[in-house]
């Protein structure tokens, strides 16, 4: 009988390195919400991959920043490095081509770690000639004593497999965690209201997707449909203006879009109503943080 293998691997970088991107690659399926905005994570989730005799446990993590005065930041990056510790490897996302003081800053936490360490050399195809790479590999090995290195470019999936083989060969003996078929611990509710973000985040760009939160209110099962009742959250009037749109069109396109992907990723008819609301500083009350699933988490 062959020996089954499990481990936990914590996916850590600065903010928008594309983790996030990676964890969908190595799953083969889009669980996690991507945009391309800084700090787009906000929590640590699961990713479930079993390969026959190998479970792989992925935990995505908010991106690591020094600074970041509000609660909300400080919750964010409490997340990111309570997910490096206890786990067995640790693959750090970096973009090619690019190593500044916010890299430095994520590998000293990842120098603080126990797991295995393997750099993952995200976006690729970002260097203006691929002869660029060999002298970066270069340079990014001396700066750490890592188990592997591996290029790869997630957001096309190329070179990923070779990761995931990788990632596999370090895995440690042991039972696996979870049936599988699973893909996350995370509930269906938990993952509606990333959905909704999603969509707000890419339809606003840079107007305010760090001053906004989504949280569902109302969850019921009906005969026919399941209806979800989401409350998005603001600071300010001017923000529930913004998302609102003109004469409500933006939130009502965002509700469509939201709603279609919800029915395509658990295959079941949704009546989806969505309203804006203001709440004063949330971003800055640690009450309001535990309210809508933030820093009750690990770390």
């Amino acid at each position: 009988m062959s020996e089954t293998r499990c481990g936990t691997l914590a996916l850590v970088g600065r903010p928008n390195v594309g983790k996030s991107t990676l964890l969908n690659a190595l799953l083969e399926e889009r669980l996690v919400i991507t945009a391309d905005r800084p700090q787009t994570t906000r929590h640590a989730i699961l990713g479930i991959r079993t390969d026959g005799d190998d479970q792989l446990l992925f935990v995505d993590t908010p991106g690591l920043h020094d600074g970041g005065r509000r609660a909300l930041n400080r919750s964010m990056n409490r997340a990111a490095r309570g997910a490096l510790f206890d786990v067995d490897i640790v693959v750090m996302v970096v973009e090619a081509g690019r190593w500044g003081p916010a890299d430095d800053y994520v590998l000293e936490q990842v120098k603080q770690a126990r797991g295995i360490p393997v750099l993952a050399i995200n976006k690729i195809d970002a260097l203006p000639k691929r002869e660029a790479l060999l002298p970066y590999l270069a340079q990014a090995a001396a700066r750490h004593d890592w188990a592997d290195l591996v290029p790869i470019m997630a957001r096309r999936g190329e070179n990923v497999p070779r990761l995931l083989s990788v990632l596999r060969g370090h895995l440690p003996p042991g039972p696996h965690h979870y049936e599988a078929d699973a893909l996350t611990d995370r509930s269906e509710r938990f993952l509606v209201a990333e959905l909704i973000r999603e969509k707000l985040t890419r339809r606003l760009g840079d107007e305010l997707p760090h001053q906004l939160s989504v949280e569902v209110e109302r969850w019921r099962e009906g005969p026919d449909k399941r209806e979800i009742h989401g409350a998005i959250w603001v600071e300010r009037p001017g923000q529930r203006a913004i998302i609102l749109g003109h004469q409500g069109s933006r939130i009502k396109e965002v509700g469509i879009e939201a709603r279609q992907e919800i029915e395509r990723r658990f295959g079941r008819p949704v009546r989806l109503e969505l309203w804006v609301k203001v709440r004063s500083g949330w971003t800055d009350d640690l009450r309001a943080l535990r309210q809508l699933g933030y820093d009750s988490e690990q770390g």
